[in-house]
């Protein structure tokens, strides 16, 4: 006897919903197939595949090493004239930037009163001289009726007396003589000091050089009862001038006298001038609590572009490397980004503040370098030299020429 296909269905197990699975069922497995494969693929991947390191080769360089300082340009030897004397001013005959010679006329007091004072000295020393005159011929006389009575009183023919007389009349006439002598010395002593005072109302110059500042005009009353005015300012030769810089105390150690320098000055910004250090200071210079020391350096000016005063900005070479292996100096400051470590004393802001330094490698430290050895970054020590502010020389390390050091990174 045949069976129905509801029967053949019913001895199979099909459509009783025995061997059906629940749809829950299905989801947890799709969801546990796809966490597994992102787990794989996690797990597998290179954190640093997409980190691109910025590069540079360590190269020989010569280095040229520098030390910045700005100061001033001033002349080597600037003269300020004044006048020792009070008056009025009856002439005034040099200007600005007139050239002048030792001894020329700057100006001119009004001497009528000096000139006469002068005479009335020259004249008291006439009296004087007439009144030595005078006394020389009357110790002649005193001294020939002294010799005279010397005589009679030998042979005893005068009185004693009159032998007293001549002699102290003699004695009177060598005084007269000494104090006529002493008033004409005194008298000419008073001639020279009221000449001094007119050779003084000359203003002059007493250097060869221009006139850079000129204080005064002509009927101006110069007062110099409690200090000199100043009433010229004059500069000897500015084809030789000097440029006075200062000097921080960090490179005071590293300059000398004969180190050569170049600097600029804001008149001429694309023109670089030579100097040479002639003097270093000892005195220090305290501004702000910054020390500085004041160096002198030669310039030679001869073509008068320079003038005093102008601000100047000057690289004085310290020191020169040859053949040095040299590394730029962004490759000295590069460091990788500190790793984040759970740790519950550096969590926080003390964690913020203080950051993990367990590899020994800080943001600007000049002991290690990091250089690519083949597709990996590494870390070797070193020793840094010299440095021109762009380039560093490396005196001790693992590095050669051509090795590539980091310099940057790109995450991306």
């Amino acid at each position: 006897m045949s069976e129905t296909s509801a029967e053949v269905a019913e001895r199979l197990g099909i459509g009783n919903g025995k061997g059906r699975v629940p749809v829950w069922i299905k989801y947890v497995i799709g969801a546990l197939v796809i966490g597994g494969i992102g787990l794989y693929w996690f797990a597998s991947a290179d954190p640093d595949k997409d980190i691109r390191y910025v590069t540079a080769e360590a190269e020989t360089n010569d280095l040229q090493i520098t030390v910045t300082a700005t100061g001033t340009i001033e002349p080597t030897n600037l003269v300020e004239i004044s006048s020792e004397l009070s008056g009025t001013l009856s002439k005034v005959n040099a200007d600005f930037n007139d050239v002048v010679s030792k001894g020329s006329i700057l100006a001119e007091l009004d001497t009528a009163k000096l000139e006469a004072l002068v005479a009335v000295s020259k004249a008291s020393l006439d009296s004087k001289i007439a009144r030595v005159a005078m006394a020389e011929a009357t110790l002649d006389e005193a001294k020939e009726k002294y010799e005279s009575a010397v005589r009679l009183e030998e042979r005893g023919v005068t009185a004693h007396q009159t032998f007293v007389s001549q002699r102290a009349a003699f004695i009177r006439a060598q005084s007269e003589l000494q104090a006529a002598l002493a008033d004409r010395a005194l008298a000419e002593a008073d001639l020279d000091l009221q000449q001094t005072e007119l050779d003084k109302a000359c203003i002059c110059s007493p250097i060869d050089g221009i006139v850079l500042d000129r204080a005064v005009d002509t009927g101006q009353i110069v007062a110099a009862a409690l200090s000199a005015p100043v009433l010229f300012t004059v500069a000897e030769d500015l084809t030789k001038m000097e440029l006075q810089v200062d000097i921080d105390e960090a490179d005071i150690g590293r300059t000398a006298v004969g180190n050569m320098a170049d600097f600029t000055v804001d008149a001429y910004d694309e023109r670089s001038f030579p100097a040479e250090i002639s003097e270093i200071r000892f005195a220090p210079k305290t501004v702000d609590g910054v020390v500085t020391y004041k160096a002198v350096l030669s310039i030679d000016n001869s073509d008068l572009l320079l003038r005093p005063g102008m601000t100047a900005t000057a690289d004085i070479t310290v020191a020169e490397i040859s053949a040095a292996l040299t590394v730029p100096n962004a490759a000295l400051r590069y460091a990788p980004p500190a790793v984040p470590v759970e740790n519950e004393e550096r969590s926080g802001l003390l964690g913020m503040l203080i950051p993990d330094d367990s590899d020994g490698t800080r943001r600007g430290d000049n002991k290690t370098l990091w250089v690519m050895r083949g597709d990996a970054a590494q870390k070797i020590a070193i020793r840094a030299g010299a440095s021109d502010g762009r380039l560093t020389e490396i005196l001790e390390g693992e590095l050669a020429v051509g090795d590539l050091v980091i310099v940057d990174r790109v995450d991306g």
